[in-house]
């Protein structure tokens, strides 16, 4: 899905894994001592189903049956066949280890069914950490981790490319590695130590995607490099490990400038590769598949279909009627998978195409003649109805760039999208393959006090969900008139929560309201013209008869703060906001808003609706990184200020004062739910750190005491966003992660 947000997820700056290349066992536990979970609680995700970018899946082709699955922030994941589910594996990397969610790549070995490998880094960037690798004699049930000295970018361009990581057919201690920016790497002891390897072609480079891809054709191995201009050479082989050379004949050009995958047919002795003239998934035009006969070194030019609307050799190749109409059916060529028990049977599918819409093209007779998947495919997205849109039926998908085909059962295909990863059995009715795997950026969240749903989220890329069930994805999909591509605000009255408001990037307005606590929407009848390109945070008093919306630029550019009266009929601005600013209701009293200026360390106090702000309490944190201001529900002017590096300071005079709670050096978010038994002050949920760790805590003596709620085995990497408990069910709570989706956790 494509909106006017220009980012799939938010760029977290932090600290990730030390840069020393050494070899650390970690089972499935964090590498650093952690402090005891306090109380046990089970966690699960709310099921949404998918939600984000799959960028790999690799069937193994020994173990009949077993698959695993990357995304782009989301962590690895393996196919468990008896539940028909995705089990994640890499749940167990903590906070400070939240840039290794990214999984740039994967490796199976077939001589080894029970051993599989993961590089994992999500940004290359400087103020990224750098990148590890993690190796498994289980399956992924416990982990050995080496620190890397280089970055991976698993959430960067050229994602969906790959395998960059490849166990060596002729020596199970042997892996190679492609990095984006330093060249490749080879490993003798199984992944535990990494040195660069010598006599390959590719210079590494501060910019562009160095080694994009790693196949085995026998016992000769193929790296893709994409830092060529389209002219020098691109796929480079060995036949000894030590000695590469360019392969002879490769094609050239604007249409094979970078090599995205490759798939080798052992039967045909036949190398097929996909390229495009970016990395993508976003920004390729043009593309092409050509396949290698390995055994005489001919290419050829097996494209279903070119970019631009003619065929590849002017020939008809595909069964697709040709759309979208001349150049403006542009785009790349994407995944590539053979059929393990049929010669010349292969698929591959388009890459960034919007104009016809992007499709699995299947051949059985190597590539000569083609048949579109799309044509004929009938999308149930029954168990995920997200997947329309808003729209009244599904697309095939986008951002098709991970392919695999089940060697033990050639009508078996999945495919992954932008969102989701889809399946058949027969060729022709796909479903959702996605049970257990959530990916979602989470960024709002309310648990309503009364009504049908317990939780209303917001989050990237899939907007405004009401979630009537906990274990079912939202029955209405995502919220609707207008559909959001992410959301930016979402906020419910507190004394009437059936009036609900959200903010967010749409096409066809940038604000909503609803009467029946966010079951249906409707627009605001106007918006400011901010709206457009900086809708931010929303926030609505506690009868819903004002609302304050403020605007911030994905740059980070504030604008001032508007208020409405009339259900976002009419706005006006509010000079004396301190711009860029959070507002939160009080919960209690309608005629009262706060709202702290990062900049400053100043708390602004309304007492007259929303219509002017005052400074109340000075000389508070700021600067930092991190801020979130809490209102305690049914409480009048008792805020909680959550500051990352300076813990947390409550009010109980409105913003007035402030006084440093004990016992807490960090916070990163603060919610609040039910009160326990003979308690008369709401639980409070935190996620920040009280000892030595990162956690997620409980406290219900309003701070004075905390308990850790989650273990070690549950961390899911950035946690700082948002947390809430359940004000109808004690001990439960809701989680937002940056990249895990959802999670809840019950006391046990």
């Amino acid at each position: 899905m494509r909106t006017s947000n220009p980012s799939r997820r938010a760029v977290l700056a932090g600290t990730a894994a030390a840069a020393a290349l050494t070899a650390l066992p970690v089972g499935h536990t964090q590498a650093h001592a952690a402090e005891a979970a306090g109380s046990s609680y089970r966690w699960r995700n709310v099921f949404i189903g998918g939600t984000g970018f799959v960028t790999g899946v690799l069937f193994h082709p020994s173990v009949r049956g077993l698959a695993y699955a990357r995304t782009d922030i989301g962590g690895a994941y393996r196919w468990d066949s008896g539940a028909a589910a995705w089990i994640p594996l890499t749940d167990h990397l903590g906070w400070d280890d939240w840039n290794l969610l990214g999984v740039e790549a994967m490796a199976v070995d077939p001589a080894h069914p029970n051993r599989v490998y993961l590089a994992l880094g999500t940004y290359a960037q400087s103020w990224a950490g750098n990148g590890a690798v993690l190796r498994s004699d289980d399956r992924g049930a416990t982990w050995a981790r080496t620190d890397l000295t280089v970055k991976l970018g698993g959430n960067e361009d050229g994602r969906g490319a790959g395998e960059r990581l490849l166990v060596d057919p002729r020596d199970s201690d042997t892996l190679w590695l492609g990095t984006r920016h330093d060249g490749l790497l080879k490993s003798t002891d199984r992944g535990a130590t990494w040195a660069a390897a010598t006599g390959f072609p590719g210079a590494p480079s501060a910019s562009g995607q160095g080694v994009t891809l790693l196949v085995a054709a026998g016992r000769t191995l193929y790296a893709g490099w994409g830092d060529s201009d389209g002219s020098a050479a691109n796929f480079f082989r060995t036949a000894d490990g030590t000695k590469w050379q360019a392969v002879p004949g490769q094609p050239s050009g604007a249409a094979a400038k970078v090599p995205i995958r490759a798939a080798y047919d052992r039967f045909t002795r036949e190398l097929y590769v996909t390229y495009a003239n970016a990395p993508g998934p976003n920004g390729q035009s043009d593309g092409s598949v050509h396949k290698l006969c390995t055994a005489n070194g001919k290419w050829a030019d097996v494209s279903p279909v070119k970019p631009g609307g003619t065929t590849a050799g002017g020939t008809s190749r595909s069964s697709e009627a040709e759309s979208g109409g001349g150049s403006a059916d542009t785009f790349g060529y994407g995944g590539v998978a053979v059929d393990a028990r049929r010669p010349g049977t292969l698929v591959v599918s388009t890459n960034n195409r919007w104009a016809a819409v992007d499709t699995v093209f299947r051949s059985t007779d190597g590539g000569r003649h083609w048949t579109s998947l799309k044509d004929s495919a009938v999308l149930d997205v029954s168990e995920t109805p997200y997947l329309k849109w808003g729209a009244d039926a599904p697309k095939f998908g986008w951002w098709i760039q991970a392919l695999a085909l089940d060697p033990y059962d050639s009508r078996h295909v999945v495919y992954g999208t932008g969102a989701t990863l889809y399946g058949t059995r027969d060729l022709k009715h796909w479903a959702p393959q996605i049970r257990g795997m959530e990916e979602t950026s989470v960024r709002q969240l309310i648990s309503p006090p009364a009504g049908e749903a317990h939780l209303i989220s917001g989050s990237g890329d899939i907007g405004v969900m009401y979630h009537e069930r906990l274990t079912a994805s939202p029955s209405r999909g995502m919220a609707t008139n207008p559909v959001f591509g992410s959301a930016t605000g979402l906020a419910q009255a507190a004394r009437k929560p059936a009036y609900v408001v959200r903010s967010g990037w749409g096409d066809h307005g940038n604000g909503a309201y609803s009467n029946d606590g966010g079951q249906t929407w409707a627009p605001f009848e106007a918006q400011p013209s901010l709206a457009k390109d900086a809708p931010g945070p929303i926030a609505v008093n506690a009868d819903g008869s004002v609302l304050l919306w403020v605007f911030v630029h994905w740059d980070g550019t504030k604008y001032p703060a508007y208020r409405s009266t009339d259900n976002g009929a009419t706005w006006t601005e509010i000079s004396s906001f301190p711009k860029g600013a959070t507002p939160v209701a009080d919960p209690a009293d309608p005629t009262h808003f706060h709202a702290y200026d990062t900049d400053t360390g100043t708390l602004y106090v309304s007492t007259d609706s929303g219509r002017s702000f005052t400074q109340g309490a000075t000389g508070l944190p700021s600067g930092d990184s991190q801020f979130e201001l809490v209102a305690a529900p049914g409480r009048s002017g008792d805020l909680w200020l959550s500051v990352k590096g300076n813990g947390l300071h409550r009010s109980t005079d409105g913003g007035l004062s402030f006084a440093k709670v004990a016992g807490c050096w960090a916070s990163y978010t603060l919610g609040f739910g039910k009160a326990a038994a003979g308690a008369d002050y709401p639980a409070i949920y935190m996620v920040g750190s009280t000892e030595s760790i990162t956690a997620v805590h409980r406290s219900d003596d309003e701070a004075k005491t905390w308990v850790r709620i989650n273990d070690d085995q549950h961390q899911w990497g950035w946690t700082g966003e948002v947390i809430t408990g359940d004000p109808r069910v004690y001990g439960r709570v809701y989680l937002a992660t940056n990249g895990r989706g959802i999670q809840y956790g019950e006391p046990v």
